[in-house]
């Protein structure tokens, strides 16, 4: 395995859309084809499945230095309202697009830090928008919450809001990593709110946890992964520190890189770290995701219902995303958009009236159908081209596993591709195959993390 990791251990994406936001067309791109794409999305899919949001809440208290998100630091909480206000200018603005009322299936507050907010701000945002919609008979509602932060009073307003999801970053329990990624959190504070969480009645409680992050080594990893244990979250992330520090803004330059785990270190905290996960019984759902069985993550999976788009791995799926508030992606389907990454811009836009997409990509045929594909890969590991003729590269695509297949990464029956389960740490090199936008130009410096 050590070999293996050395030899496909490469940058490549996520796959959380694709094209990959790098290789979006802007050329194509406006805000008018923006909003065409919307409206079919949501007349085609609304009086079914519904519709999702995302709510991009970007303040912080303080800077963890592990962190690629886009956000604000502060510690002025007179910020919260402006804020939210635009917010809900900035769905009436998409309310504007529909022919009937949005059916809401899925909703997320992500960050940024949501705790940072106040209950009743959040409460007055969430009403703001619920009043606007039907609500789905099974709706899903999940936030991010700060384990330093989140208090008895959040996680009981959100619930009484129709939450039944939280999800804390835990990341590392060892002090020194903590002291490395400014996250000082005890193991005492996480308790506190998981276990809170469970007496209100969420039925789903998730814990992040990262590797390779600076200083870490496998004792201290597994200390992490038994004490994490202790509480016995219902979904568990463990994926790998994305370092990309040559990313404007995402300050992580908080420590040294000599600090980070050699390569061999970090591929023994990914297997040692997911072996013992499924020793205490957690399964492996698509990448780096992990779940007890009753959790309906791994009965999506079961089902084959697994989803996957700017919000991780989720248990639903729906055609049209809606993200609100600063750097948020939308996705249509037909289409993505991301908003504005800076507060000021973003409230200047919607205050003028002008939904604050400053980017985007218009998907032709080849992208939706090589999306497709990616996204089965992704999600169920395994798909089936119906036509690889159509797509004279898709032939060359196919000749490039014949070394994974030989590596035993991947199994091939015709069209047919099924990633093994000793391929699932490469699933990302696999969907890449596939990704003709960045085969066709691909990077001269480096744009993303490591895939392992």
């Amino acid at each position: 395995m050590s070999s293996l990791v050395d030899k496909y251990n490469i940058p490549g994406p996520r796959y959380t859309s694709y094209p990959t936001v790098p290789y979006w067309d802007e050329s194509t791109f406006s805000r008018e084809e923006w909003k065409s794409s919307v409206i079919r999305s949501f007349k085609e899919s609304n009086s079914e499945e519904g519709i999702s949001i995302y709510i991009h809440l970007p303040f912080c208290e303080a800077l963890c230095t592990f962190c690629a998100c886009h956000k604000r630091i502060t510690k002025q909480h007179s910020v919260e309202i402006p804020y939210l206000e635009s917010v809900l200018k900035e769905w009436t603005l998409y309310l504007q697009l529909f022919n009937e009322k949005p059916k809401l299936k899925e909703l997320h507050l992500g960050g940024g830090t949501p705790t940072f907010f106040s209950p009743q701000n959040l409460k007055t945002l969430l009403e703001g928008i619920f009043e606007t919609v039907e609500i789905s008979e099974k709706p899903e509602f999940s936030f991010e919450g700060h384990p330093n932060n989140t208090t008895r009073e959040h996680l009981q307003t959100l619930y009484d809001l129709g939450f039944r999801r939280a999800s804390f970053g835990v990341q590392d329990y060892d002090l020194k990593v903590q002291k490395a990624i400014n996250r000082i959190q005890p193991f005492e504070k996480v308790k506190e709110v998981t276990e809170m969480a469970r007496e209100i009645g969420y039925t789903g409680v998730s814990h992040d946890l990262v590797f390779g992050l600076p200083h870490q080594h496998w004792d201290a990893m597994e200390y992490t992964i038994r004490k994490t244990l202790e509480l016995k979250p219902d979904r568990l992330a463990f994926y790998s520190y994305a370092h990309v520090p040559w990313v404007k803004g995402v300050g992580q330059r908080g420590f040294d890189e000599n600090d980070l785990p050699s390569g061999e270190e970090k591929r023994r905290l990914y297997e040692d770290g997911k072996k013992l996960l499924q020793e205490l019984g957690y399964i492996e759902v698509g990448m780096d995701h992990f779940s007890l069985e009753h959790d309906d993550l791994y009965q999506s999976l079961i089902h084959k219902k697994l989803h996957r788009n700017f919000m991780g791995y989720t248990s639903s799926n729906t055609q049209l995303m809606v993200g609100l508030g600063m750097s948020s992606i939308s996705d249509s389907w037909y289409a993505f958009a991301q908003n504005v990454k800076t507060v000021e811009e973003y409230q200047k836009m919607v205050e003028e009236g002008e939904i604050p997409v400053v980017k985007g990509h218009i998907l032709n045929d080849e992208d939706l159908l090589i999306r497709r594909n990616i996204l089965n890969l992704m999600c169920q590991l395994e798909t089936t081209f119906q036509d690889i003729h159509a797509i004279p590269e898709l032939q060359n695509a196919f000749a490039m596993l014949d070394e994974m297949q030989r590596d035993e990464l991947v199994e091939i029956n015709g069209n047919q591709i099924k990633i093994t389960e000793k391929g699932r740490a490469f699933t990302r090199n696999v969907a890449m195959v596939f990704d003709l936008r960045m085969m066709r130009n691909k990077p001269e410096t480096r744009i993303f993390s490591m895939t392992i």
